[in-house]
């Protein structure tokens, strides 16, 4: 089976605090509902308090990032799937729960993983 990404940028929630907390209430049911399923791998949303750094092969560690993920923020949830038609599925109820779009990304296959 294929590993698929389903996430979101933190700026897409820009919801009313009684909306935020049901959107927390609703996506935790889906991902009950996934790991039910057998078919949640892992899952968490990137903590925005927490500067990422960027660290290369030597160990040194400088505060900056790939320009084009400056902005990797918000949730995502990594499922096992049979199908890229079930990972749309999925994308579609985590989209209900979060009230806003799922970006969808299909990982590569590596035997090694």
């Amino acid at each position: 089976m294929t590993k698929y990404l389903i996430s979101f940028p933190g700026s897409a929630m820009n919801l009313s605090e009684e909306d935020f907390v049901a959107a927390g209430v609703a996506s935790h049911a889906v991902v009950q509902e996934a790991k039910d399923a057998g078919v949640y791998v892992f899952g968490g949303g990137i903590d925005e308090d927490v500067a990422p750094v960027m660290v290369t092969a030597d160990g040194t560690v400088t505060n900056e990032t790939y320009p084009q993920t400056r902005e990797f923020d918000g949730g995502f949830f990594v499922l096992e799937l049979p199908s890229r038609e079930a990972a749309v599925e999925w994308a579609a109820k985590t989209a209900a729960a979060c009230f806003c779009a799922q970006e969808l990304r299909e990982f590569m296959y590596d035997p090694e993983s």
